[in-house]
């Protein structure tokens, strides 16, 4: 009996690479993407397995609600949560709707689908989940010479990681893998959709990617950034988080118990005497 994958945004870039992997190594594949014709290409283009194209916009909470269908009955052996939306602005600049949109793409959509898919999972003993956010989730801490600007895009990223480390020791031992790919800059349609020529910039390719995240996962990492040398840069950030979520106390730490003054502008107005 064949394996069955399902991969949201599956018409381009990694999503792509993704499906033709698995394509190659024989599984059956439901690809969720918006653009019909290119879904049908696909299909069309590998009779050896079976595909199913299904049209959805994850942007929205019928798009989400179809494909977390499929995540709950089909018996999916790999969900791959890679669809994206290119969103690059400053938090201030960022429409309303963009805003959403790239909440219920990066954030809403793979917790949905993950939530759908992983109890059958666990019924079955066995089964994987791969989300693909990047490396900015890491640039939180970086000063205002990053650029370009990206608070909601970066801290979209950020919450695919921490979720999935999470997911990961939630499922330990049921047979169930958890895996984040963080790439670097990828060679796709991303950055071109948002205006940005970088083909001038040195950049991975969507297959390296795919690469990278399906030996993450031989070699037992929950996180894996098929960029990053020296994987111990990356332990070294999840040791420093846990040294840090560790070292709490219910006491009030020495450098919060001064209370007064106040710094100007915060809490009372300067002509308060009292």
């Amino acid at each position: 009996m064949s394996k069955l994958a399902l991969v949201t945004g599956a018409t381009s870039g990694i999503g792509r690479a993704f499906a033709e992997r698995f394509a190659a190594d024989g599984y059956d594949l439901i690809v969720v993407g918006r653009r019909e014709d290119r879904l049908a290409a696909f299909a069309a283009e590998h009779p050896e397995v079976a595909v199913r194209a299904v049209a959805a916009d994850l942007s929205t909470e019928a798009g989400i609600d179809a494909v977390a269908a499929y995540c709950a009955d089909e018996p999916l052996d790999v969900l791959v949560n890679n669809a994206g939306v290119a969103h690059y602005m400053p938090l201030a600049d960022l429409p309303a709707d963009k805003a959403r949109e790239l909440v219920n793409v990066k954030v809403l959509a793979p917790t949905q689908l993950m939530r759908a898919a992983v109890g059958g999972m666990r019924r079955r003993g066995g089964g994987t989940v791969v989300n693909v956010a990047g490396m900015i989730a890491f640039s939180g801490p970086a000063g205002k010479e990053q650029m370009p600007r990206r608070a909601v895009y970066a801290g979209a990223l950020a919450y695919l990681v921490a979720m999935s480390q999470t997911l990961a020791a939630e499922v330990e031992d049921s047979g169930v893998r958890v895996h984040v790919v963080c790439p670097g800059v990828v060679a796709t349609e991303f950055h071109s959709v948002q205006g940005m020529d970088l083909s001038g910039v040195p950049r991975m390719s969507a297959a390296d990617v795919v690469t990278g995240a399906l030996r993450g996962l031989e070699l037992g990492e929950t996180v894996s950034a098929p960029g990053v040398e020296d994987h111990r840069l990356l332990e070294n950030v999840f040791a420093a988080d846990l040294a840090a979520f560790g070292g709490q106390s219910t006491d009030l730490a020495t450098r919060y118990r001064d209370a007064w003054p106040v710094p100007k502008g915060v809490g009372r107005k300067s002509s308060d005497s009292s």
